[in-house]
């Protein structure tokens, strides 16, 4: 056994102190705080040091956690789902405030289902489905909606293939890194990401085409990658639509966009 101000002590010069601190709440089941405040605790160093060689081959601390916390609330994750990150709370929001009362929306690309949750418990006036290519992910996605009481839905499709219907808000954080970029991206996400989530394709806007030929008459709000709004507005022109609202992430990044068919506002 050793304590654990011992056990902060020997790891700390190898990785982040704060990812020592994370993962030792997940050996000891205690909050951060009590971590902190509880050195002189006696530990098994052997769970430990298990998440500790996870966390230097590369593998993100959410995973080894198992959770991740996005707009206020928790959700499960592992490598069948992308991480939820802080930008993607802006594409919730601005869903949120810019999606007609009783709507009917599709969140394409569930994931963890944390945007279609987070969208469906903030206005539970709406009626949302989300839809992922992959079965794994949706049932992260269903025990994620369960443990938030959200009656938010899920379903097996390749964009709306699956789906009947007509939407009045599409939303979406597609894949959408350049093929090519890939190599250029930290280990945790390049290694450890699912890649389907990542990348579309060589030219990185591949889904976000897709869902501008599938959206019909719905608006359609997006999450974007640095450097793509002025082609997004192009593909969005090309399928008869106009953008209406370009937001900033918190970086002053371009980051989510609003558009919608010619000739309606």
């Amino acid at each position: 056994m050793t304590t654990i101000d011992e056990l902060r002590a020997r790891w700390r010069k190898t990785i982040d102190p704060r990812d020592i601190d994370l993962l030792l709440t997940a050996v000891t089941g205690q909050t951060r705080a009590w971590v902190l405040g509880h050195g002189d605790t006696q530990v098994d160093p052997a769970p430990l040091e298990e998440l500790v060689t996870r966390r230097l081959a590369g593998e993100p601390l959410q995973y080894i956690r198992g959770h991740a916390d996005f707009f206020g609330r928790q959700f499960l994750v592992d490598d069948r789902v992308l991480i939820p990150r802080p930008e993607t709370e802006l594409l919730v929001e601005t869903a949120i405030m810019r999606a007609p009362r009783a709507a009917r929306v599709v969140d394409v690309g569930a994931g963890s289902g944390c945007v279609a949750i987070s969208l469906e418990r903030a206005r539970t006036d709406l009626n949302v489905v989300a839809v992922d290519v992959s079965v794994a992910a949706l049932a992260l996605a269903t025990r994620n909606a369960r443990a938030h009481k959200s009656r938010a839905r899920f379903a097996a499709s390749d964009l709306l293939d699956s789906l009947r219907g007509v939407f009045d808000v599409v939303v979406s954080n597609p894949p959408y890194i350049a093929a090519g970029d890939l190599a250029g991206l930290q280990v945790e996400v390049r290694d450890h990401e699912p890649r389907v989530a990542l990348t579309p394709g060589p030219r990185g806007t591949e889904i976000i085409e897709r869902i501008f030929a599938a959206a019909g008459r719905a608006m359609v709000i997006l999450e974007i990658g640095f450097g793509q709004a002025e082609a997004v507005r192009d593909i969005a022109h090309a399928h008869g639509f106009r953008v209406t609202e370009i937001r900033d992430d918190l970086a002053g990044i371009p980051r989510v966009v609003v558009s919608s068919p010619h000739g309606r506002q």
